[in-house]
């Protein structure tokens, strides 16, 4: 918040300053926080900037600049220092710094919230989707916690956001499910039968087709695809739920792919024809392709083959079709990496339906590998193809799971030191920030005692916050309002998990310097309003990240 109003406040001033030398040309000038060896609040480099334009010493635009700035922000700015080749350090007045600490103190769990600002703006944010096929694999889980961390910072932001999880219920791999699981119910009773190599050989096949016998069902009434969907449907959910993840719509591909309308035609039917009529397709061989070509794909790709089959591109087109004819203006796609190819493609589909292409976003996240100490680990698994989890959220908790998932940039792979996630120790990452909550709520809970504190905000004198420590902590909590910016920004919630981190280091270096219960009880309440302020913010952080925030560890 207070980097946002010196912000505001400068960049007019940049403006003006520019027309006043001449200058129409537009520049980003960054507004950053200055190395720990310098006490300044911010740093600008906007002098540098404009003094290449104009071929000048960057010292003498400086100063000119330093010189209105202190005019034009003296609300704001206390000091003003030219450091370097034309570097201006601000320090901003305590007045702001204070008002910052008491905004956080009324508004509670709402700071930095945003009301409905894009009512119009209808966002669906499809992620996980992983086929109904088998368990949830430690991929789908970092998908998961990215996905269902970005709906939440964007819904406190005032989007209206819908979560969906696409549900790939239809095509040969659900026949496959079927066939794979009919086999395992005919082995239970002749262990002699042999099951294909290429058929899906999870354990939790087994377990399906074991249930299906103990209920004495007809193999010849049995619909095996129903049957094995619903019960590896139901362990997803289960899995999600467990990692505090639920979704507001699951959307069956079925829909698309299957149920037809009065004329006897499905979704995918009607979009084809769209397409071949838009001539946005053609028929070449007996098969339909999609002039992807003309939109940037590098070859044209096939919507239906010869055999009539549809691809699974034709089922995605006529979903993201679905998507934008039930009201949402933008899509939010969250894939693992490996689908970096089809981006283009489906980018290019959406353009030949009519539609923004910008309106499309796709998040990439990179894969995940699991360590022990700095070892690569290979954990036990029931369905012995892959590390489920179920498995990872049992050993570790869902949230040094959730905290650990986001600890990166989505498209920067992710190492996850099982045993670290486990310590109850200042080395582990979302240790060190719970214990932060833990920690200022035993510091309340004791100042509960004194009968001599201030609890009204208005009466409370935050000038005794005056300490470097005490003043660094306060504008860390005002930074919670640009973390939700540049997540927004960049459609990353890792950026929580980096600024939770180093208020903890920030709090830590206070709490070590600062005593909160002290004699004097104008101080101590005012430390107390503090403590709160920081009881606040990291609560929000973790909420956004949807991990818990624990009053005792």
């Amino acid at each position: 918040m207070i980097r946002q109003q010196v912000l505001t406040s400068l960049v007019g001033m940049f403006v003006k300053y520019l027309h006043s030398k001449g200058v129409r040309d537009s520049f980003n000038f960054v507004l950053e926080i200055p190395p720990k060896n310098i006490n300044a609040d911010f740093a600008i480099n906007a002098a540098m900037l404009i003094a290449k334009k104009l071929k000048t010493d960057p010292k003498i635009i400086a100063k000119e600049f330093a010189e209105i700035i202190l005019k034009e922000a003296s609300n704001i700015i206390e000091k003003v220092e030219i450091a370097g080749n034309g570097f201006i350090n601000l320090y901003v007045k305590n007045e702001v710094v204070y008002k910052s600490l008491k905004k956080i103190l009324v508004e509670k769990n709402r700071y930095g919230s945003m009301p409905k600002k894009n009512n119009k703006k209808k966002v669906l944010m499809e992620f996980v989707s992983a086929n109904p096929t088998g368990p949830l694999h430690i991929g789908h889980g970092r998908g998961a916690a990215i996905g269902d961390s970005l709906a939440r910072i964007l819904k406190y932001l005032g989007y209206n956001v819908t979560k969906e999880y696409y549900l790939n219920d239809a095509g040969n791999q659900m026949l496959v499910l079927a066939e794979s699981t009919k086999i395992r119910y005919k082995q239970v009773t002749d262990e002699g039968i042999d099951f294909p190599v290429n058929y899906y050989q999870g354990e939790y096949i087994i377990d399906i087709a074991k249930r299906l016998f103990s209920e004495d069902r007809d193999i010849n009434k049995i619909d095996f695809k129903y049957e094995a969907v619903r019960d590896i449907l139901k362990t997803i959910k289960d899995d999600l739920k467990n990692f505090a993840i639920e979704f507001d719509n699951w959307f069956s591909e079925s829909e698309v792919a299957i149920v037809k309308d009065e004329n006897g035609k499905t979704k995918i039917d009607k979009v084809c024809e769209s397409l071949l009529h838009e001539n946005e397709a053609y028929m070449k061989d007996g098969a339909l392709w999609l002039s992807s070509t003309k939109f940037g794909d590098t070859k044209d790709r096939v919507l239906r083959k010869s055999n009539g089959e549809y691809t699974y591109l034709a089922s995605d087109i006529a979903y993201h079709k679905n998507k934008f004819e039930r009201g949402f203006t933008k899509l939010i796609n969250l894939w693992g990496a490996d689908h970096h190819g089809y981006v283009a493609r489906i980018k290019a589909c959406v353009r030949m339906l009519g539609f923004d292409g910008e309106a499309l976003h796709i998040i990439l996240y990179q894969l995940v590998s699991l360590t022990r100490n700095g070892q690569s680990v290979t954990m036990s698994t029931r369905s012995g193809e892959f590390i489920t989890l179920k498995e990872v959220v049992n050993e570790v908790g869902k949230d040094a799971c959730r905290f650990f998932f986001l600890l990166r940039d989505p498209n920067s792979p992710l190492e996850f030191d099982l045993e670290l996630a486990k310590k109850c120790s200042n080395e582990n990452p979302v240790f060190y920030v719970q214990y932060v909550n833990a920690r200022c709520n035993s510091i309340i809970r004791e100042g509960k005692n004194r009968k001599d504190i201030i609890s009204d905000i208005e009466a409370i004198n935050f000038s005794l916050l005056n300490t470097k420590e005490e003043r660094n902590l306060i504008k860390k909590l005002s930074a919670f309002c640009d973390t939700l910016a540049i997540s927004e920004k960049t459609m990353s919630p890792h950026h929580f998990t980096t600024y939770l981190i180093e208020l903890a280091d920030i709090y830590h270096k206070f709490y070590e310097k600062c005593r909160v219960l002290t004699d004097d009880s104008n101080l101590t309440s005012a430390r107390l309003k503090l403590i709160e302020g920081v009881m606040i913010i990291v609560k929000n952080g973790l909420n956004l990240l949807g991990v818990s925030t624990l009053d005792k560890m």
